[in-house]
């Protein structure tokens, strides 16, 4: 396998409102394209950010993720920031509960954790 970078990064999500809020207004991601899918009860929001495309497909009926103990699959998507303070302020001031920030055990970098809509974490990473 020669692959050159990450297409693309798809993530379920179970309420189109919250979800296009959360990535959309709160985030700060591009939509691209948004298809209505109705033979597969769901809506396909393709977003970019960071020079990277999300592909999060709205499915009412999904079944809610399983959080602790920590099942096998993706564990978590991280985001690279240069000023963690500046960024975990702003999530704040719009209402997203984030955790206190830290030090990783295994370089020392400065890193938190807050959660979309559906219980999905997500790290910033300094």
């Amino acid at each position: 396998m020669q692959a050159k970078k990450i297409d693309h990064i798809a993530i379920i999500c179970t309420d189109y409102v919250k979800a296009k809020e959360f990535y959309v207004h709160h985030l700060g991601m591009k939509v691209v394209e948004e298809t209505e899918r109705l033979n597969k009860n769901d809506v396909k929001l393709d977003l970019e950010y960071g020079g990277v495309m999300f592909e999060l497909f709205i499915k009412p009926d999904a079944p809610k993720r399983v959080s602790y103990p920590e099942a096998a699959g993706l564990r978590h998507i991280a985001f690279e920031t240069d000023n963690i303070e500046a960024d975990v302020e702003e999530l704040k001031s719009k209402g997203i509960d984030v955790e206190k920030i830290r030090r990783d055990d295994l370089n020392n970098q400065k890193m938190t954790f807050f959660f979309d809509p559906d219980g999905l974490p997500i790290e910033l990473h300094e």
